[in-house]
C-alpha cells in the first residue's frame, strides 16, 4: 500500500532507472547505438602562402630565445569512462520505450606554469564526474564515491557520448586558463594546450600542440621541407581549413631517430591572427617546445609528449581516483535505485 504525501507537500520525483552495463567500459556496450561516422570528414583546403610563397618554402630556424618573461602555461586534461550505463524511464518503460545508453565518466584538467629560471609549478586543477546520456529522464547520480552530474548528450552513439565528454574537458581547460590569467594578471604569457585548438582559438597568445598525426596534410615540395627539418626547425606557417580554420606549422623535436616523421609535431594558432602575430607564435614555439621534449627512458611517447604534459597527465590520472572503486560505487548506487 502506498501512502500519499501530507497535504501541501509535493510528491517526490521518481529517479530514473539506471543500469550499469557489465561490459568493460573501454569497449562499446553490448548493444551499441547507431554509429555516426567520423567527427570531421571535411575536405582539407590549404593556403601555403601565409608566411612564404609555396615555391620558396624552406626549413626555418628561429633566433634562440628562452621562455617569455611572463612565463609559459601548459594546459592538458585526462578523461576516463568509469562505466557504460542504460538510463530508463523512472516509472517503467511506457509503450516499450527502450532505455537510453550513457556513460559515467570522470575528467580532470590542469595548468602547469613554467617561468624563466624557476621550476615548473602546478597552477590549477579541476576534477569533474558526469553522467552523459541523451535521455530526458537523466538526473544526477549520487554514489558514496561522489556525484555524477547529469549532462545531456546529442545522441547515444559511442562517438556522440565520447564527444560530449571531450567537449566538457575542453570547456574545463578553457575555464581554468581564463580564470588563472585573469586572477594572476600576467600579461604576455604564452599558453600551450595539448591537442587541436578547436573550441579554444579565442584564447589569446595560445598554441594548440598536436603530437599524433592522422593525415599528412602537406604534399610534394612542401612535404619534402617537413621531412628535411632538423631539431628546432619548423616549416613556414600555412592556413588549414576543414570544417574549421586555423593557422598551422610543423616543427621537429630532438630525437635520435632518422625516420622522416620522427619527432615531428604540428602546432595550431587562431585563423584571424595577422601574419606577423602568427609568425611570432610559430617562432616562439620552435624556440621553446624542443627544450621541453620528453625522453624515451621516461615516456614511451617521447619526444612529442612534452615533459610538463607528461607530468601533468600523471598527476591528473591520480586525481581521477581508483577506477575499480568508482565502478563498484556506481554498481552499488544503481542497484539501490528503483
Amino acid at each position: 500500500m502506498t501512502t500519499a504525501p501530507p497535504a501541501g507537500t509535493a510528491a517526490p520525483v521518481p529517479a530514473p532507472a539506471i543500469t550499469v552495463d557489465p561490459w568493460d567500459p573501454g569497449y562499446a556496450t553490448s548493444l551499441t547505438a547507431e554509429a555516426i561516422g567520423e567527427l570531421d570528414a571535411s575536405p582539407v583546403q590549404l593556403d601555403l602562402d601565409v608566411e612564404l610563397p609555396s615555391g620558396r618554402w624552406r626549413p626555418i630556424a628561429p633566433a634562440a630565445e628562452g621562455l617569455p618573461p611572463a612565463g609559459l602555461l601548459v594546459a592538458d586534461g585526462v578523461r576516463r569512462i568509469e562505466a557504460r550505463v542504460w538510463v530508463g524511464h523512472p516509472e517503467g518503460a511506457p509503450d516499450g520505450e527502450m532505455p537510453a545508453p550513457g556513460i559515467a565518466a570522470s575528467c580532470a584538467a590542469g595548468l602547469v606554469r613554467c617561468t624563466p629560471g624557476g621550476p615548473a609549478e602546478l597552477a590549477e586543477v579541476d576534477v569533474r564526474r558526469s553522467l552523459f546520456t541523451p535521455s530526458p529522464h537523466a538526473a544526477d547520480l549520487t554514489t558514496w564515491a561522489g556525484t555524477y552530474t547529469a549532462v545531456r548528450a546529442k545522441g547515444g552513439a559511442a562517438e556522440q557520448l565520447s564527444q560530449a565528454l571531450q567537449q566538457q574537458l575542453s570547456d574545463i581547460e578553457v575555464g581554468l586558463a581564463t580564470r588563472y590569467r585573469t586572477a594572476s594578471g600576467h600579461d604576455g604569457d604564452l599558453l600551450i594546450v595539448d591537442g587541436p585548438l578547436r573550441g579554444r582559438a579565442h584564447l589569446p597568445r595560445t598554441i594548440g600542440y598536436v603530437k599524433t598525426h592522422h593525415a599528412a596534410y602537406l604534399k610534394g615540395a612542401e612535404l619534402a621541407v617537413l621531412t628535411a627539418l632538423r631539431p628546432g626547425e619548423r616549416t613556414p606557417v600555412f592556413l588549414m581549413t576543414t570544417s574549421w580554420a586555423r593557422h598551422s606549422w610543423y616543427l621537429r623535436l630532438p630525437t635520435p631517430s632518422a625516420a622522416p616523421w620522427a619527432g615531428i609535431a604540428r602546432c595550431e594558432a587562431a585563423p584571424d591572427l595577422p601574419r606577423d602575430a602568427v609568425v611570432e607564435l610559430a617562432d616562439h614555439s620552435a624556440a621553446i617546445i624542443p627544450g621541453l621534449a620528453g625522453v624515451d627512458y621516461k615516456d614511451p611517447r617521447a619526444p612529442q609528449n612534452l615533459v610538463p604534459i607528461g607530468g601533468l597527465e600523471k598527476l591528473l590520472r591520480h586525481r581521477l581516483g581508483d577506477a575499480g572503486l568508482l565502478y563498484r560505487a556506481l554498481r552499488t548506487a544503481t542497484a539501490r535505485r528503483p
